[in-house]
């Protein structure tokens, strides 16, 4: 069953192969009902998979196979919370390393264009400190970044 409030993400027919990767890739998170299309549609034929009900990391998304007429953008991305530097490499990795391309301040896009801004909580204690000067510095680090770098911002915070 869908819930209340859903994110529905288009796809040019990957819907499925998206869903398994997000699955595959990041905690709390599955590839749930699979649903095939009763008729023809313009981007599909009857029994082709029109949806997928999926979670990631334990936010309920729906991959919707609406065709090529429209692209993922950066007004929308998942940010994800990481704990330490392994797992902060181990998602950028995996999301650039499958097709996916490098982005700036801890940003990246997966192969099918949905920006992922993989932040450390470290990143985000420091840009956030009350110690404005510490906050700036840790800022400026950042802004030189692609995957970001804790002992580096670390650093530029003076720990």
């Amino acid at each position: 069953m869908i819930s209340k409030n859903t994110i529905c993400l288009w796809y040019d027919g990957t819907a499925l192969e998206a869903a398994t990767f997000y699955a595959q890739t990041f905690p709390d998170s599955a590839v749930g009902a699979v649903h095939r299309a009763p008729g023809d549609y313009p981007a599909g034929k009857q029994g082709d998979v029109l949806t997928v009900e999926f979670t990631v990391m334990g936010i309920p998304c729906l991959g919707l196979n609406g065709g090529a007429g429209i692209k993922h953008n950066q007004a929308f991305s998942f940010q994800v919370a990481t704990d330490d530097q392994a797992e902060t490499d181990r998602l950028w990795n995996a999301i650039v390393s499958n097709g996916g391309t490098e982005n700036v301040c801890g940003w990246c896009q997966d192969k099918w264009g949905l920006s992922w801004q993989i932040t450390p909580r470290v990143l985000t204690a420091a840009v956030t400190s009350p110690d404005q000067a510490a906050a700036k510095r840790a800022f400026e680090a950042m802004m030189q970044m692609g995957k970001i770098d804790i002992a580096a911002i670390e650093a530029a915070v003076g720990r």
